[in-house]
């Protein structure tokens, strides 16, 4: 038997979809200044129809045994998008939302998933929140510097009022994964979605870069 811990092992076990995710196209163009604002903004409608999903299933599984120690209001994000959505696209930014359709379907995965499935939940709540306390930070310094957006306005998404020290916060995410009383079905199951997760991610983010040439920036520094 493994002596690491569940966390580690799912985090090892996915390491490489996660590495695929990390290295696509849109995201290195994001981070380096490469897009327009049109194409930054792209990226935040996405994550509102990503997030609308998942916090609709977090109010479904907030009395959860398994899964409801996870939901928690620190990690609300859909205020803070539609802050933002406002910002970028004006008052009336609900109907000038025109999402990616891999967007669309990564929320339906959700939607349907989820439904009756904790550990499918978990895997989704998972990769989305912890990545936005880790890699999640840096993206938000990027487009702060870039896209004329702050974390007042523009880029709220990515700032996190009531969680003071990620670091800590996500050690006990951990541990939270670590205590799950699942068996090794149940791990399979939460493992393999979230593996699914991140094709979904890659999917979106291969959506978005078309946007990049179509902004009119590529190769810039």
């Amino acid at each position: 038997m493994s002596s690491q811990t569940f966390a580690a092992r799912l985090r090892a076990e996915t390491r490489d979809a996660h590495q695929s995710a990390e290295s696509q196209r849109y995201v290195s163009a994001l981070t380096s200044g490469e897009l327009d604002v049109a194409g930054y903004t792209a990226l935040v409608v996405a994550h509102h129809v990503i997030y609308a999903a998942l916090e609709g299933a977090a109010e479904t599984m907030r009395d959860d045994p398994l899964a409801g120690p996870f939901v928690d209001d620190a990690l609300t994000r859909l205020p803070a998008l539609a802050a933002d959505l406002r910002f970028l696209l004006g008052p009336r930014w609900r109907e000038a939302m025109e999402p990616v359709p891999a967007a669309a379907a990564y929320a339906a995965r959700i939607t349907s998933a989820c439904a009756a499935s904790p550990e499918r939940f978990i895997a989704h709540h998972y990769i989305r929140y912890l990545g936005d306390l880790s890699g999640g930070r840096h993206i938000g310094r990027c487009v702060a510097r870039y896209y004329g957006v702050t974390g007042e306005a523009g880029a709220s998404f990515y700032s996190f009022p009531r969680i003071t020290d990620p670091k800590s916060y996500k050690d006990a995410y951990r541990a939270r994964l670590d205590a799950l009383p699942l068996d090794d079905a149940g791990r399979s199951v939460l493992r393999d979605e979230v593996l699914v997760a991140y094709e979904h991610n890659i999917a979106v983010f291969t959506d978005l870069g078309r946007l990049v040439a179509a902004s009119g920036r590529e190769g810039a520094a």
